[in-house]
């Protein structure tokens, strides 16, 4: 009777198709697959008998889930590797006697594997996918986009169709948006695109100098103005400008009594030096700044209404990160770029922690994301930045796991739509894409993507 039940259990083992195990209490094998060979690379009559302690340190496989089990006394879980290179997924389940003592384990093995390579594929086809995105910035700079610009969302394109057009001119620009959008680099970007980039370009922090400084900073002055001048005077920052561009960033900041001379600068293009008596002339180009608004600042009587309609000739608003997700996985890998650069470093980004990115509010702005890539690639470890990494995020910002077909399918779908702007043509995509025709037109309709060619 009991070599029938034997023949038994070992007949449902062997037909359920599953890669299971059976040990004592101690972790001895009593039982194992008869495909130990392929899986372990020893037969199960080898594995038979021997302790899991002995086949982890030999790395027949590991972890081994049995001695997690025996310790911890509940089902376990784990991704087992094994001597012959195929990744398992292992289940181990204890069996307990009325003592609440392990007196059997026995564990599921699925083998993995295929799945393994396919999302090492994955990552690779990303890394690829990070290297062409860097090529298509550097030429977006060859033509004359600045370091910390970019331009995929539709709100940053209409930005920097109007930086072009009024970069031409010499329109007064007023750039208005939360701070860490960068209103500077886009100050410089006009100051680069306009007639006087051979000129001068003097930025300054309206709100970094202390207000009994402002105006000799701006205006300069003359020998002996004031105690504790220098005994050469100054030249300030608006001479500093002339013939080129002068940027006040957070303009908001500037008293009302430095407001006013501001303004009679801008109508005469004469101002004099603080102690002085003579005139002298001056021709810059104005771009101002602020997170603050101005209009608001004028109702209440803090900010000139003259001087802010002679601003505000083109107001030019930088809209927050977080209206334009879109630019966030495109900035993280430009700054990627530069810091690996400047640290001698090969960071990279997991698909997962990009996702983490994306669903972050960004209250720092451009600022915020750059400063954190830089810490990322100076204080991790490894070559790639997982989610584990990302620092800022909680518990209720945390993004829900993305099984590997969604990943998939979103590459997919990004690689259609870039092909879908690159070419004439379902037949020119096709090409691009390195698929059929018919193929590429059942792939839009997947995901919705309009097949009409301009």
């Amino acid at each position: 009777m009991r070599e029938l039940l034997e023949r038994e259990i070992e007949g449902i083992i062997n037909a359920s198709g599953e890669n299971i195990m059976m040990t004592d209490g101690r972790g001895v094998i009593l039982r194992s697959v008869k495909n130990g060979q392929e899986v372990y690379g020893l037969a199960s009559s080898e594995l038979v008998g021997k302790s899991v302690q002995e086949l982890e340190a030999l790395h027949i496989f590991n972890p081994s889930v049995t001695l997690r089990v025996i310790e911890e006394k509940k089902p376990i879980t784990v991704m087992q590797q094994t001597a012959t290179g195929k990744t398992m997924m292992t289940r181990g389940v204890p069996l307990l006697d009325e003592h609440h003592n392990v007196i059997r384990v026995i564990s599921f093995s699925h083998d993995m594997t295929e799945i393994q390579q396919l999302k090492e594929k994955y990552e690779a086809m990303q890394q690829k996918m990070m290297h062409y995105e860097s090529e298509i910035e550097q030429l977006r700079d060859q033509h004359g986009l600045p370091h910390g610009v970019v331009i995929k969302s539709k709100a940053m394109q209409d930005v920097w169709t109007l930086i072009r057009k009024v970069a031409g001119s010499s329109a007064t620009v007023v750039l208005q948006g939360e701070s860490g959008v960068g209103k500077s680099i886009f100050a410089r970007a006009i100051h680069h695109h306009s007639t006087r980039r051979d000129g001068p370009l003097i930025e300054v922090n309206c709100g970094a100098i202390p207000e009994s400084l402002v105006e000799s900073e701006l205006f300069g002055y003359e020998p002996g103005a004031f105690t504790g001048a220098h005994s050469k005077g100054k030249v300030g920052l608006l001479e500093l400008a002339n013939k080129g561009t002068l940027f006040l960033d957070e303009i908001g900041e500037l008293p009302l009594s430095i407001q006013v001379k501001l303004l009679k600068v801008l109508q005469e293009k004469t101002f004099v030096r603080v102690g002085g008596t003579k005139s002298r002339s001056v021709d810059f180009r104005l771009i101002t700044a602020s997170h603050r608004d101005l209009k608001e600042m004028v109702a209440d009587g803090t900010f000139r209404e003259d001087l802010y309609y002679r601003l505000h000739v083109v107001p030019l608003l930088i809209p927050p990160l977080r209206e334009r997700p879109d630019d966030i996985v495109q900035l993280t890998h430009a700054f990627l770029a530069v810091f690996n650069e400047r640290y001698h470093t090969n960071k990279h980004m997991h698909p997962l922690a990009l996702q983490q990115l994306l669903h972050y509010a960004w209250p720092g702005n451009v600022r915020e994301l750059e400063n954190m890539i830089e810490r990322l690639v100076v204080t991790v470890e490894s070559e790639q930045i997982q989610q584990e990494h990302i620092p800022f995020l909680s518990n209720e910002q945390h993004v829900p796991a993305t099984t590997l077909q969604e990943a998939l399918a979103d590459v997919e779908r990004k690689w259609l739509i870039q092909a879908r702007t690159q070419c004439q043509s379902t037949y020119e995509m096709a090409r691009y894409l390195g698929m059929s025709q018919p193929t590429v037109i059942r792939r839009l309709q997947k995901y919705k993507i309009d097949s009409k060619m301009n």
